[in-house]
This record gives C-alpha cells, structure tokens and sequence, in this order.
C-alpha cells in the first residue's frame, strides 16, 4: 500500500545543506539532457548535475537520495489553478490547493484571480502571497484582473499589482468582451513585461450553454456553446496583439478553429501562446452522456475533432503548455441538474499521469511532454525554473515512468474530488517533489 508523506517548506533552509541526488535519470527538455548520472544541490538552489559529479565521493555532511533510475525532472509548473482563497475556502485553501500540486509533482501554480475578493488590488496579492509562506507547500504565484472586480469596465492598476508580484492580468472565468479594454490592458502589460491571459469565448454566442453544441447536447436536449464563442475571440485578441506588440496567451484553449487561429499567429511572429488542459487532449463531449456534471468545465470538452486539434496543437508546438484549470467545487456545486452545476474540475493530481498518456501511447516524444510542463510555462509567465542548469532553483521532481495506478478521486488531496478521471488506468507518477532544495511530498 503507497503512502504519501508532505512536509511543509521551511523557507528558512541553511544556504550550506546539501543533497546529492544519485542514481537518476537526469532529464531535461530544454537542453534535451537524458543521461544517467547525479544531482546536488546546495542550499535552494541547484550546485551542479552530471554523469559522474561524485566520482571523488559525495560532498561531506549531504543527506543522499537514491534516485533508483528513475525520471529526474526540473520541478513542473501548472499556470492555471484556482485556489478558492480568499473566499471560497470550503471548497479549496492554499494549503490545500499547494498541497495537491505537491503530489502531482507541481512546483509552482499560478492563481487565478477570481477569487472573493477579487485579485485586483495590492493587499489581496499581499495576502496571497504571505497566506503561502504561512501555509503553501509549492511556490504559488498569481495573476492580478484585468479589470476591476472582472467586471469588464476599467482596468486595474495594472503597474501596483506587477510591482506587487503578479505574473500577468487575466479575467479568467469572464472574458474581457470590451475590444477597446483589451487593447489597452495588451499595451499596458508589453510595457510591464507580462502576458494578458484570456479566457475566450463571446458570451453572446455561448448564451448561458452549459456543454458543447453538437449532437451530443442535441441528443441530450441541453443547451450548447458553440466553437465560435471560442474561436471569434481569440481570432479579435490576435489583432489586438499585433496592433499593441502586447504578449497574449490563450487559456485552456478547446477548439480546432482557435488552434489554427494561434498556429497562424505564430507564423506572423507574434507574441501569441496558448495553454491546453489535459482533459481537453483525454475526452470529448461525449463523456457528458447521462448528464455527468463532473464533465462539465469551460469550456467544455468538445468533438473528437476539436481533441485531436489539441494533440497536433501540442505535438507541433502551436499549443506551448499543459495546464490544468484546477477548480475545486464542493459535491453541493456538482450534483444538481446539468444546466446549474458549477463549471470546473479538479486537476493537478491528474496533470502528469494523463499527459504522459502522450508518450506511452507514442503520440509525442517525452521530450516534448515534459518540455509542456516545465520550461514552456516558466517563460510564458516569466518565472525562474523549469530547467536543470546550475544556479536556478532546486525545484525538482522525480517521476517514476512505469508506476500502474488508478486515479481515485476520493483519495485526493485536494479538498474537493470534482473529477471525470474517476477508476481511470494510468502509467506514471510523481514520487518525490522538491520545492527550494527541501523533500515536500514523497511516495513511499
């Protein structure tokens, strides 16, 4: 029977500590390193690596960890998450949240901003960030709104929040639907050197939808949101971002038009990335039958078509990273008629295992799997890590490719089990998670 054992960072690690990592399998996407050999950090932060680094011995007073052959990885990044706090803390904390990210081998999470408050001042980013010295297992960094109360009528005071800390602006869970607010919160962020996230799709064409329009919401007699609420706003955000020079990035991006509209972007050489979540590269809307309100999530699984978009998306780089738009919700959101249930589910005790689903079943190179979950992210966001390389942070995770296990949502840690991964086989799994050259989360 496997245990899993957290300990809470200390933030106050003795920049003298030293941990040898042996036996691994060094991994990195980046550099495409895929070597045997070892690993030691110093203090938070990563002194040197390499095939035989402790061939004269192991440094002097370093705790030893035997990696055992398996996958050493630069600590892996989810910029989509949501934590619920402040306000929602019933159905997720920080603590929590930080805490399910650790056991998926996540070292770092971006929040989102729709929290109660709404992330658009400087005290609630203030709180964040010390409720997660308090209380977090991972780094957790987050995004400040776009506009004030994501209301969609005036911008925040974008300069305060990024001196603050934030990574970007997005409005996440409400599009920016003002073309004009859009343009001005893209030219204000180039000059600030961060992304504006956008959550895509017109309200006016999605019309209160709570699946994807086809036929499987026409058998099932709910209403649809059609590809275009997606595909026209990102297809507008795009002629933003050329006109502004601004860095725009898609969130969890589910359609086949959208997929092309970036691939297109990308071409022109514009600052244009995109995101996808692994439950939109795992199943359609088909998983929706028999009113299954644990499918549902904006947007909303789509066609087998708009599915394998993704995976082409992903395999020829359109698509830059995975990301989970982890969403807690309590059982009380979720089992109540289809057209009222809450959008969202769980996903960072799930991201790893389901997309190196890609690898096993010989859809993508590991390289470019992990490459999604690593560096790829770290630059869309600007934030040190996901790479192996001397002087960044000791943010590592050790996977163990070949682990068979059932997803049970029941055995999560996050505070809430909101997931349609539920008796899902799967190969592959975070056994060890390094956040600042401390062990926070081991599989024993």
């Amino acid at each position: 029977m496997t245990k899993q054992i957290f300990t809470k960072p200390t933030h106050h690690l003795d920049p003298s500590h030293k941990v040898a990592y042996t036996n691994a399998r060094l991994f990195d996407a980046e550099s495409g390193l895929d070597a045997k050999g070892e690993l030691l950090t110093i203090g938070s932060t990563i002194a040197d690596f390499g095939p035989a680094i402790f061939k004269d011995g192991i440094p002097q007073g370093a705790k030893v960890i035997d990696c055992k052959g398996h996958l050493l990885t630069p600590g892996l990044l989810d910029i989509q998450v949501h934590f619920r706090e402040p306000g929602q803390e019933y159905k997720e904390t920080i603590e929590t949240g930080s805490k399910s990210a650790a056991s998926g081998g996540v070292t770092t999470v971006a929040c989102m901003p729709n929290t109660k408050p709404v992330i658009d001042d400087v005290s609630v980013v203030t709180f964040i960030h010390r409720r997660a010295r308090e209380t977090g297992y991972v780094n957790v960094r987050t995004y400040g709104a776009i506009s004030k109360g994501m209301k969609g009528e005036a911008l925040t005071e974008m300069g305060l929040l990024k001196e603050a800390g934030v990574v970007g602006f997005t409005d996440d869970g409400l599009p920016v639907m003002n073309a004009l607010l859009m343009r001005r919160a893209l030219a204000y962020a180039r000059e600030l050197g961060v992304p504006v996230a956008q959550h895509a799709e017109d309200l006016n064409l999605s019309a209160h939808g709570c699946m994807n329009e086809g036929a499987v919401s026409a058998r099932l007699g709910l209403p649809g949101i059609p590809n275009a609420s997606e595909a026209v706003i990102v297809e507008r955000d795009i002629i933003l971002a050329e006109l502004t020079g601004g860095q725009y990035h898609v969130l969890h991006i589910s359609t086949a038009e959208a997929v092309d509209a970036v691939r297109r972007a990308k071409k022109k050489g514009l600052k244009v990335t995109a995101e996808a979540a692994p439950h939109h590269f795992c199943l359609t809307d088909e998983a929706v039958a028999e009113y299954r309100t644990f499918c549902k999530m904006n947007p909303p699984l789509r066609a087998e078509k708009d599915r394998l978009a993704i995976i082409e998306g992903l395999k020829d780089g359109t698509i830059d990273a995975i990301a989970t738009d982890h969403a807690p919700h309590d059982e009380e959101s979720k089992r109540v008629p289809m057209t009222h249930a809450a959008f969202g589910i769980v996903g960072l005790e799930t991201m790893l295992p389901l997309s190196l689903s890609l690898y096993h079943n010989k859809i993508m190179p590991l390289r470019d799997v992990i490459a999604a979950m690593t560096y790829k992210p770290a630059d869309i966001i600007h934030v040190p890590g996901g790479r192996l390389k001397k002087g960044a942070p000791a943010d590592l995770t050790l996977i163990d490719l070949d682990r068979n296990w059932t997803l049970e949502p029941e055995s999560f840690v996050s505070k809430s089990q909101n997931s349609p991964f539920d008796h899902w086989k799967t190969k592959g799994r975070a056994i060890l998670t390094v956040v600042g050259g401390e062990v926070v989360y081991e599989l024993s």
